[in-house]
């Protein structure tokens, strides 16, 4: 146990060594050697636990969804039983305040391996679905509490995904102009709210 404990604890290092490379001189310069540097220790050693970039980059995948779960996953909002927590759910996941979780530059850096490494493609495919999940399991939460009537639950959630990953992209241009930030965000929730179908009583 002790071992194993070890194992995960010198893994977890140096994909955070993996994620802080990355973060300092991009995705495409960052390679195991430079991993090991960071970290004052062998190539060899890194390798024994990670052969290769790629299966480095499934791990660094797998540690950036457990930290943005932690971020929209909160105990908060766990159960969504007034209009006010899912409008306020929905708010977070366009939030910036993704950036206190993940660095934008690498984010974007890591999202264009999809279409670069055909099986990192699949293993980022289930990264989006997990985050789907979320949204889906919140909104069908809604409507068990009878908050919402929607019954295209699958359908709204797309196409409020959609919306948040255009959105993502696009904010990211106005991080210097919160005015115009918080006018887009406006625009991109009120649409939101025009595709919800809130029970009156």
């Amino acid at each position: 146990m002790g071992r194993k404990n070890l194992s995960e604890i010198r893994q977890k290092e140096i994909i955070i060594a993996f994620y802080t490379v990355a973060k300092k001189i991009g995705l495409e310069n960052t390679s195991i050697a430079k991993v090991a540097e960071e970290m004052g220790i062998s190539k060899g050693l890194v390798m024994h636990y990670f052969a290769t970039k790629e299966s480095l980059l499934v791990a660094l995948k797998d540690y950036i969804l457990e930290k943005y779960l932690s971020f929209i996953d909160s105990e908060k909002l766990k159960s969504i039983d007034s209009k006010e927590k899912l409008e306020e759910f929905i708010m977070l996941l366009f939030s910036r305040k993704w950036n206190d979780y993940v660095d934008d530059g690498l984010f974007y850096s890591f999202y264009a391996q999809v279409y670069r490494n055909k099986d990192f493609n699949k293993s980022f495919k289930s990264f989006l679905e997990t985050l789907h999940n979320v949204l889906k399991n919140r909104l069908l939460d809604a409507r068990n509490n009878g908050i919402i009537v929607n019954t295209n639950i699958d359908e709204l959630t797309e196409i409020i995904f959609a919306l948040i990953d255009g959105a993502y992209y696009y904010l990211g241009t106005f991080t210097d102009n919160r005015k115009e930030y918080e006018k887009q965000v406006t625009i991109y929730m009120n649409h939101v709210k025009q595709l919800i179908e809130y029970k009156t009583s």
